[in-house]
Order: C-alpha cells, then sequence, then structure tokens
C-alpha cells in the first residue's frame, strides 16, 4: 500500500478499517440527539435513509456510547426472517431457550424484557436493521410485543432502520397503530457541500495526512460527484488515491477524480 505513504497517510481513512472514522456532522449530532430523546421515552423509533447515507455508522457509534449496565442491546439484521424465526432470534439473544410456538416465544419474551426493565432496571434497546424488507406479520406483533399489561408504560426501545420505503409500508392502514406509536422518525438527507468538504478533511485529519492531498477543484469535484453521499464520497477518494499513485501524482487535482468517477461507474 505505498500509495499511503505518498499521501502522508498513517492508514486509508476512505475504505473500511478497524474502527469506524465518525465526522461528527450537524446531521450526525441530530441522529444522536434524537436517539437519545428515544432512549429517555422509549417506545418506537425509525430511522431511514437512502444507501451510503451513514445509518449502520451512526447506529454503531451510538451503541458503543450506551452503559452496559443500563441498556441491553440487542441487533438484529436479519430482517428477512418469518415471524417465529424472529421471536426464537430475539428468544436466543435474551438467553431464553426458545419455544416452538409463537405464543410460548411471545410469553417468556415478554417476561423478560419485563424483568429487564422492572427489576435490573436496564432498558431492552432492539436494533431491527434493513427494516423495509420486514415481513408484514412481524410488523403485526411488534406493537403487540412490546405492549405491557395494556398500560401506558413503555420498557423498551425498538429501533427500525432502513430505506425510506418504510413509511410507505407503515402508511398502510394495517399498520397505522404501529406507526401512531413511533415517538421518534428521523430520514438521514446527506451531507450539504460545505459539510462533504469538510468531511473529506476531517477524514484525511483522521489518518494523521500533514500534506495537501486533494487540490481546491479536486475537492470541488469530489463533492459535487458525490451528491452529499458519505460512501460514494469514500469510494471518489480512495480511487482517487489509486490512481493518483499509479500516475505518480502527489497532489490529487480535478482530472484525476473524474478519472475515478469513471472507473467507479464502470464497475
Amino acid at each position: 500500500m505505498e500509495y499511503i505513504y505518498r499521501y502522508g497517510l498513517e492508514f486509508n481513512p476512505f475504505i473500511k478499517g478497524k474502527k469506524d472514522l465518525i465526522i461528527e456532522t450537524s446531521e450526525y449530532k441530530e441522529v444522536i440527539y434524537r436517539l437519545n430523546y428515544l432512549l429517555k421515552t422509549k417506545g418506537f423509533g425509525l430511522l431511514t435513509g437512502a444507501p451510503g447515507r451513514g445509518k449502520t455508522t451512526i447506529i454503531r457509534s451510538f451503541v458503543k456510547s450506551l452503559n452496559t449496565s443500563l441498556y441491553k442491546v440487542i441487533y438484529s439484521p436479519l430482517s428477512t426472517l418469518t415471524v417465529i424465526e424472529f421471536y426464537r432470534n430475539l428468544a436466543i439473544q435474551l438467553e431464553l431457550e426458545p419455544q416452538f410456538r409463537k405464543s410460548d416465544n411471545f410469553k417468556i419474551i415478554q417476561a423478560e424484557l419485563t424483568r429487564y426493565a422492572v427489576e435490573k432496571r436496564i432498558t431492552p434497546v432492539i436494533i431491527i436493521d434493513e427494516a423495509n424488507y420486514i415481513n408484514n406479520g412481524i410488523l403485526n406483533d411488534l406493537k403487540l410485543l412490546f405492549n405491557f399489561n395494556m398500560d401506558s408504560i413503555n420498557r423498551a426501545v425498538v429501533l427500525l432502520v432502513g430505506l425510506p420505503q418504510i413509511n410507505n409500508t407503515l402508511r398502510l392502514v394495517a399498520h397505522e397503530p404501529l406507526r401512531q406509536r413511533i415517538t421518534m422518525n428521523y430520514n438521514l438527507d446527506g451531507l450539504s457541500k460545505e459539510e462533504a468538504k469538510n468531511y473529506i478533511l476531517e477524514m484525511l485529519k483522521e489518518a494523521k495526512s500533514h500534506v495537501t492531498v486533494f487540490s481546491e477543484n479536486a475537492l470541488e469535484a469530489i463533492v459535487n460527484a458525490g451528491n452529499g453521499i458519505p460512501r460514494i464520497i469514500n469510494k471518489i477518494c480512495d480511487a482517487s488515491l489509486l490512481i493518483g499513485h499509479n500516475r505518480d501524482i502527489d497532489e490529487i487535482n480535478a482530472d484525476i477524480v473524474m478519472m475515478a468517477v469513471d472507473d467507479i461507474e464502470l464497475r
């Protein structure tokens, strides 16, 4: 990885590594604020955004910040499960012996969630990723599963994370009861041009950059082509570094960026 040394970097900040680099944009701060609000109120939350907007990165950062003596996090990316598989998976993550019948799983899960909230004083936080693919039967059951003794007390946090299309599903009459119980609903719009430029510079800073890697016109080209989407911006930056190194160029310019954009589109 000689290109890293050419550009004075300790590592390539634009590819997935051992840690998620968190750049605290205004939108990132807004999402974290709303998630913390959801922790206080409990109940249902919905976080949406088009692919590459950084939903998973934000959720990971949020989860890492939680005190494990106060919160029990259950993360499920298995949104294509059947209803019974969902119940069994949830039971297992609660360290329960899964039952064969849905009704039996329902009972032991509710009892365990109540035990966490009342006896242990620990709030269960259930995160369902890729929720736009979730089974309708699971959506129908969620409001029942987290309705405790018909009271008004929310004893858990249930966060649905997915593409904006899940809103269309939740607008269906059958899911109106669940939609009405969503207390936090936020859609990630992406970075503004100024934030996108700052995002790139901060990523370079995290990698201990000590030279000018991208010229001003290169930054402008990346921002315009990236359309505010962190994943696309990362791909363009990474491809630009590789092309620049192969062409023996020490400072990436707009021409190199456009080559990188073309290279990405051909993949």
